[in-house]
């Protein structure tokens, strides 16, 4: 994966993940599957212009979920923690 838009999918944006973001200078993404945390390192750098202390990462698992009697699963997905470097912030919240 060359380009960082293809590795960064999307931010994660819950109760949790905004107050983690808010005492520990750590922001969630969903990533794509086959990165690794020096891919992600990368992408966050050259799309956000800021410094990463450290990466976390997380494979989500898929869900049985049902409807009725429709039984479907929700879809798996990897998430990164990153954590920014002191005096670095991403707003994610921001109407640009």
């Amino acid at each position: 994966m060359s380009n960082a838009r293809d590795i960064i999918i999307r931010p994660l944006v819950t109760e949790k993940t905004l107050k983690s973001q808010d005492t520990n200078n750590t922001v969630v993404f969903e990533v794509a599957k086959d990165t690794n945390k020096i891919q992600i390192k990368q992408a966050v750098e050259e799309i956000f212009g800021v410094k990463v202390e450290k990466i976390n990462v997380a494979n989500t698992k898929s869900k049985t979920k049902r409807v009725g009697r429709y039984v479907g699963k929700t879809h798996a997905f990897k998430k990164a923690y990153v954590t920014l470097k002191e005096g670095h912030k991403i707003d994610i919240l921001s109407d640009k």
